[in-house]
């Protein structure tokens, strides 16, 4: 079948962008991303420059890929990153607008490739246990309650592809933050360091320059992973806990 391609074209960070429009002849078995090497195939046989995109395991697990499908992250199914989205679910003749993801905290690096980084220093922020805990323990040696076992599973799901950062009006990264501070959260191994995690990451998320969460859902319905919006909630909670100890502490210590 035969689509029509509009396809952002930005040289660097620096340079303006602008979109270019192509012809491409697709496969109804192809993935979205082997659709797009077929058109680079051509663009280079052609002496021309390749559309750069970002991609790695092509199986929905990494969050490498990711970009915008006719103002949809991810595209048109839901559930489904772009390496997993199958050209059956378009039909010959359709128009299609590729872009990047659009924030500021995520600079364009090339074409529909964006620096995500900013993601990366708010895991190092707080997004792991610092306490050594040696080798791995017996699987039961530690009893967790089976509904924080699954909470924490649902969040660790969590592939930091960044499409909720796109979807979102305010490109708030809350969906993100609150996935990787809730699923270690909710562990035992996790709890001694609740508080400073979430006041570390949430500053981190809010220095990279994203926006704040005003639950609209868009992160939601566009995340292939399906986190959902309570995770939000509780960070919110643990931050709010964290900050009003904090401040108490402060407080007692001044008195002191």
């Amino acid at each position: 079948m035969k689509l029509t391609l509009h396809v952002w074209r930005q040289k660097n960070a620096a340079s303006q962008g602008k979109m270019e429009r192509y012809e491409v002849e697709a496969n109804e078995h192809m993935s979205f991303l082997e659709m797009l090497d077929v058109l680079n195939e051509e663009l280079i046989g052609k002496g021309q420059e390749p559309v750069a995109f970002d991609h790695d395991c092509r199986e929905g697990i990494c969050g490498s890929c990711g970009f915008v499908i006719n103002g949809v992250a991810h595209g048109p199914m839901p559930g489904t990153t772009v390496c997993q989205l199958h050209m059956r679910h378009f039909k010959a003749g359709d128009e299609l607008y590729l872009e990047p993801w659009r924030a500021s905290a995520f600079p364009v690096v090339k074409d529909l490739v964006v620096d995500r980084g900013a993601f990366d220093r708010i895991i190092a922020s707080g997004g792991y246990i610092s306490a050594s805990t040696g080798s791995a323990p017996d699987a039961n040696a530690v009893p967790i309650p089976k509904k924080y076992a699954d909470l924490s599973m649902d969040a660790a799901q969590c592939i930091g592809c960044g499409a909720c950062v796109a979807a979102c009006p305010n490109a708030s990264a809350s969906l993100f933050t609150s996935a990787k501070i809730s699923h270690l959260g909710v562990l035992p191994q996790g709890e001694p360091e609740r508080r400073e995690r979430a006041l570390r990451m949430v500053a981190t998320a809010t220095a990279e320059g994203f926006g704040n969460c005003t639950n609209i859902g868009e992160c939601e319905a566009v995340c292939p992973k399906g986190i959902r919006l309570e995770f939000i909630a509780r960070m919110n909670r643990d931050y709010i806990q964290a900050s009003w100890l904090q401040r108490q502490e402060s407080s007692a210590g001044g008195v002191g």
